[in-house]
């Protein structure tokens, strides 16, 4: 598949495969006409990125954690554990965050609504 294929299939911008390309974890095989061929491996590694960019790494994150990931399953496992366990921590804290100011939100309509028929 090529990059363009790739790029509409998954959604995925031109410039953001490129970007992940000259990281180097996809191995396109590109060449001078920049029309390389994407195998399996390399659709998981982009799967992979984007689920990491949707979860909200950065790009140092992304980065840190692909390259503990290439240095071979076992390697890393424990250091990609502890990164993706921070994450969740994090949004577990933006999500307490976001139903207390739903819960605050609710209670304003609730009061508005209440006065109405006072």
């Amino acid at each position: 598949m090529t990059g363009r294929e790739a790029s509409e299939r998954y959604n995925i911008p031109l410039s953001v495969l490129r970007e992940y390309e000259s990281w180097d974890f996809v191995k396109t095989g590109r060449e001078g006409s920049g029309s390389g061929q994407y195998d399996d491996t390399d659709l998981e590694y982009l799967s992979l990125l984007m689920t990491l960019h949707d979860i909200g790494f950065k790009k140092p994150e992304t980065e840190a954690y692909m390259k503990l990931l290439l240095l071979g399953r076992a390697a890393g496992t424990e250091q990609r554990l502890t990164m993706l366990e921070q994450r969740r921590q994090e949004l577990l804290k933006e999500i307490h965050f976001r139903e207390h100011q739903l819960a605050r939100l609710d209670y304003l309509r609730y009061s508005i609504r209440s006065s109405k028929h006072a």
